[in-house]
């Protein structure tokens, strides 16, 4: 009995110089809520996932090379393993969460995209999706997968490329999608393809400039419509940052040169200079140069430090875990780890890199 005497008027001394600390650490959490205001994140991707296409020919199309008979061989058992590849690529860029929008550069049509989004993993994300069926010779396309309880869809279109040129040129329609965030603010998106440079940088830049100035007036006709524009633009522009589609055309600023809000302009766009890495130095490796000529582009209102959405510190970055890139025999360290090496088939991913982006989203109260 002294024993456990002795051990009650210690236990109770313990609780006598526990119960402030307790106190102190209740009112420190009840305070959080307000000293913290709720926010969700919001990641975003864009990706030319290399010839995304089907098995059947498409007598409108000129896609007979990815056919089983075609000069690809392109059969049902790598058409497969191509979607397969893909979801894994999605998945593993959201790490703890799969992102909220992807934006995808060469897409064939509604059935590969049904297929990636059902008969994969992917199928547990509830994704969703729109797309172009734009006039492109070879048949593809772009297209925005979509988390409908991160982005509240409300509608999308396609416009096509405003050319300059007196030849008819096809190529790539823009995507524009809408959709609400969860705070209720409405977000626009735009997926574009920019034509290629086939043909010589030189002489194929007056069609990337032409893309951009109908992209840059798709931007500014939402000036009237929206309070408060909220603007993203990913996808391969086939351009660089430095080139006149983006730095003259789209007027695109740099956004890691901002040091503050009252440096920001409500129309301009900034582009998202994506981080370096030693295996990475880009999105696209040509002839053992990178490049990065995957872009993501926002609207003044993301950038702001104020916004109820805006861009994380962390800005954006290339995603280059080590299973998408393989060694480069013919021009030295890593390249993309791609589906085809010129017609020979590797089973890999892409010619090109996702790049990735993080955004905040203020909750309501």
């Amino acid at each position: 009995m002294g024993h456990m005497s002795l051990w009650n008027k210690r236990n109770n001394r313990s609780d006598i110089y526990m119960r402030p600390i307790l106190t102190i650490t209740l009112y420190l959490f009840a305070l959080l809520p307000t000293a913290l205001p709720a926010q969700q994140s919001f990641r975003i991707m864009t990706y030319n996932v290399e010839n995304f296409f089907d098995i059947k020919d498409d007598p409108a199309k000129d896609d007979n090379e990815f056919t089983p008979s075609g000069s690809r061989h392109w059969t049902s058992s790598r058409y497969y393993h191509k979607t397969q590849q893909i979801a894994k690529v999605i998945a593993a860029a959201g790490e703890w969460d799969t992102p909220a929008l992807v934006g995808l550069c060469e897409i064939e049509n509604d059935t590969v995209l049904h297929h990636l989004l059902q008969h994969t993993p992917l199928r547990q994300q509830h994704y969703h999706y729109c797309m172009t069926h734009g006039q492109d010779t070879r048949g593809i396309n772009v297209a925005l997968l979509y988390q409908r309880d991160k982005f509240g869809y409300l509608g999308h279109e396609e416009h096509p490329v405003k050319f300059s040129r007196k030849t008819h040129k096809s190529t790539r329609n823009i995507l524009h999608s809408w959709g609400k965030v969860v705070n209720g603010k409405i977000l626009d998106v735009f997926v574009c393809h920019l034509p290629s440079r086939y043909g010589g940088e030189k002489e194929s830049e007056t069609d990337r400039t032409d893309a951009a100035r109908t992209l840059r007036q798709l931007c500014d006709s939402l000036h009237t419509v929206r309070d408060e524009l909220q603007i993203i633009i990913m996808g391969d522009f086939n351009d660089t940052s430095v080139n006149a589609s983006i730095s003259k055309i789209l007027n695109a600023t740099p956004a890691q040169m901002i040091q503050s809000d009252k440096e920001i302009t409500t129309n301009t766009l900034f582009f998202l200079k994506p981080e370096k890495n030693k295996q990475a130095k880009g999105s696209y490796k040509f002839q053992g140069e990178w490049s990065c000529i995957d872009q993501i582009i926002v609207s003044a209102n993301l950038i702001r430090r104020q916004s109820s959405m805006h861009l994380s510190n962390d800005l954006c970055k290339i995603f280059s875990p080590s299973f998408l890139l393989t060694d480069d025999k013919t021009w030295r360290g890593k390249r993309p780890y791609r589906s085809f090496y010129g017609y020979k088939y590797e089973g890999g991913y892409s010619d090109h890199l996702p790049i990735i982006a993080e955004f905040y989203v203020s909750l309501p109260n």
